[in-house]
């Protein structure tokens, strides 16, 4: 345990659990990736070791929360051996009430990843730490909807309004329903291969919506004659709904499957009281980034960091690091069943 004047940095324990996610949905910066949900989902699907921790002031002869961070030890063949906050989310990073607390909890982190002698801590912050360098690679896209379903079609710029009302001409339809699990599984492993990105395992999928519940939903979009051409997995976090993952068939392009897809979530959304629409992660100058700015949504750093410690550099995990590419292509060329088969063990390291 760590003291810094009456703040106690320790890992965190079991008998804390309620104050932690009371503490993640007090805080303004708090998402669905700091709650101990996501820490069960990434324990059960792939293995990683946990290591969270939790600052409390002592207040007389009472204890209260105020700053925690999550995240877990990766050994990975591809990427080092490093201290994540937190794996296989666009945010992470500590949450605490003061910058002071943020540094005691990142130290903390750092000590831990040092006394196993990994190569470097990542923190995916949402908003940096002083005396950090930041990589300038990722941005994530916000905006607040109105309760008017129309409202939002109209705000969205003439020419994605006009790929969405493509789907609704056509008579695309959506259904969420968890028994379509398997559904939305076989178009998102088909839109990977097409990526040239091992897939997920479908027991990572099935555990996201046991674990959250309520606050996870999968949505597949339908043709007018009821093929499913396209699905995501959304969370509904506080007043947000968060499109997370999702895929669709690229030889239904010509129905607009994705603009109708996230417009019919955007509208199902607002119409149950949520506020805002959260995009998510994009790299820089992508595909999905400019389909997002063409949405009318108006990109957002997220300043990454890292400590290094055994590493020589900040390091470069993105597919679009050039000494990846050719590893992508192959995996572009390989049979579907092949990487139905050989993406999960692959992808665990993928964070």
């Amino acid at each position: 345990m760590t003291s810094r004047a009456m703040i106690h940095v320790a890992p965190l324990n079991p008998t804390l659990a309620g104050s932690w996610d009371a503490y993640v949905l007090a805080h303004p910066q708090g998402t669905p990736f700091h709650l101990l949900a996501w820490k069960t989902v990434v324990e059960r699907s792939f293995g990683h070791r946990p290591c969270y921790w939790i600052a409390q002031e002592c207040r007389g002869s009472s204890w209260r929360t105020v700053g925690i961070l999550p995240a877990f030890v990766l050994k990975s063949p591809f990427f080092g051996r490093y201290v994540s906050s937190v794996p296989f989310a666009e945010k992470g990073g500590p949450l605490a009430d003061e910058p002071a607390i943020a540094e005691a909890l990142m130290h903390a982190a750092v000590d831990y990843a040092r006394s196993l002698k990994l190569d470097y801590v990542e923190l995916r912050n949402e908003r940096p730490l002083k005396g950090l360098p930041v990589k300038e690679r990722y941005v994530t896209f916000r905006k607040e909807m109105a309760p008017d379903p129309e409202k939002n079609l109209n705000a969205i710029p003439r020419k994605s309004r006009r790929m969405v009302r493509v789907g609704l001409q056509a008579g695309l339809r959506s259904r969420a329903d968890r028994a379509l699990l398997p559904t939305f599984y076989a178009i998102l492993a088909t839109n990977f291969h097409r990526l040239g990105t091992p897939v997920f395992s479908y027991r990572y999928f099935r555990t996201l919506l046991d674990v959250f519940g309520e606050a996870a939903e999968v949505r597949v979009v339908y043709t007018a004659e009821g093929h499913p051409i396209a699905g995501v997995l959304s969370f509904f976090y506080q007043d947000v709904v968060m499109p997370y993952y999702a895929g669709s068939l690229a030889e239904y392009r010509h129905l607009a499957p994705n603009d109708f897809m996230y417009y019919d979530l955007m509208r199902r959304a607002c119409t149950r009281g949520y506020r805002w629409f959260d995009f998510g992660r994009s790299k820089i100058d992508t595909g999905s980034y400019a389909f997002k700015k063409h949405w009318g949504f108006e990109p957002k750093p997220l300043p990454y960091q890292y400590i290094l410690l055994n590493a020589q550099e900040i390091p470069d995990l993105s597919p679009a690091n050039p000494k990846y590419q050719r590893r992508i292509e192959l995996w572009r060329r390989l049979p579907h069943w092949v990487t139905r088969l050989a993406g999960p063990p692959i992808a665990r390291f993928l964070a």
